[in-house]
């Protein structure tokens, strides 16, 4: 039985995960500090001992690497009071000139809360497997490739993500010390958490919108006035909602969104969030996935929590002529995703209780 102490204790212990990726892949030591309580462990194999220390290796050996992401899923928690202990999956996508190289692992941590903040206090890595294949990343050479028309992701102060969620908080901030200021709710912890669920619904459900090519859904998770910037649409909320549904349909075989790594900091009736996303397409005879993050600003209005503005920052990049197979392995398999309302996912949720 999950109790409200689990699930605020939950909230604050996947904000912790997902601040160690945000950190290692910004290259930025402070940041991938907090993640730890002071006098935490940790053991990497080719590292055993301080946290501190593995913060100097990592937060020095990703400054001048390319961008790297540190995709954070399949969390499993169990909390103990004010001690927790938590499997995650962990996919790492790190490149050097010649190579992609994709890092399959687990996370095998110890949490504490201390001051009201969850921290890890002991981490073990554990590998799985790996992929390596040449780079056929595109940056900057002006080819037509998504990547290009949204802001490539950097480290530390380059790091355009960083920027914009500087910019939310400020704004924020502003706000709330105005005549509109941002509600205190009486169970701050609790309803952090609350707003949490409610804004990764947001999330799962902009992912189903692009891949199903379903227009009212993604209209109806954003504000009136909203910004999206995405590469493949920018501009407001509606007029993506309308126009990314064109393009997946007029231009994809198939489309793939997975979500991950989700940070959200919740300010009354307003948030900031950075989600890790991997975007799977065949487009024109050709396997492009693009890894980068959401940088998101969110809103409650009249109870419900929309999409301010989204920004797609692109950190990395493949593209493979397509190997797309419905036969032979995969003949047996006979059920396939496909845009619009013939996909079953619609049969399956209004099947739902209370549907």
């Amino acid at each position: 039985m999950v109790t409200s102490h689990d699930f605020t204790a939950r909230n604050g212990i996947l904000n912790a995960l997902a601040l160690h990726s945000r950190g290692v892949d910004r290259g930025d030591a402070a940041l991938l500090g907090s993640a730890y309580h002071p006098g935490a462990t940790v053991d990497y194999g080719f590292f055993a001992g301080p946290a501190e220390t593995l913060v100097a290796i990592l937060g020095e050996a990703q400054k001048t690497s390319p961008p790297t992401t540190h995709r954070t899923s399949n969390s499993w928690i169990k909390v103990s009071g004010d001690q927790a202990v938590a499997e995650s999956y962990v996919i790492a996508h790190v490149e050097d000139a010649e190579t992609q190289r994709m890092v399959l692992g687990r996370y095998l941590d110890r949490f504490a809360c201390r001051g009201g903040d969850w921290r890890i206090t002991h981490r073990q890595y554990v590998i799985e497997g790996n992929t390596n294949r040449a780079n056929t990343a595109a940056r900057g050479d002006g080819s037509l490739d998504l990547a290009h028309y949204v802001p490539g992701g950097g480290k530390q102060a380059a790091d355009p993500g960083r920027a914009l969620l500087a910019y939310h908080a400020a704004e924020i901030a502003s706000h709330a010390k105005g005549p509109a200021a941002m509600t205190q709710p009486a169970d701050t912890a609790l309803a952090n958490a609350l707003a949490r669920a409610e804004i990764h619904d947001l999330c799962m459900a902009y992912a189903r919108g692009v891949d199903r090519a379903d227009r009212a859904l993604l209209a109806s998770i954003f504000s009136e006035d909203a910004v999206v910037v995405t590469g493949a649409v920018n501009g407001s909320g509606a007029e993506f909602a309308k126009a990314i549904c064109d393009f997946v349909e007029g231009a994809l075989e198939m489309c793939f969104h997975s979500v991950a790594n989700e940070w959200i900091d919740v300010r009354g009736d307003d948030a900031v969030g950075e989600h890790y996303a991997i975007a799977h397409m065949v487009m024109g005879g050709q396997d492009v996935t693009t890894g980068g993050r959401y940088i998101d600003r969110y809103v409650r209005r009249s109870g419900q929590w929309l999409i301010r503005s989204r920004t797609f920052v692109a950190d990395w990049n493949t593209s493979h002529p397509s190997t797309l197979d419905r036969g032979g392995f995969y003949a047996a398999l006979t059920t396939w995703g496909s845009f619009g309302k013939a996909d079953p996912v619609y049969a399956h949720w209004a099947a739902a209780p209370g549907s």
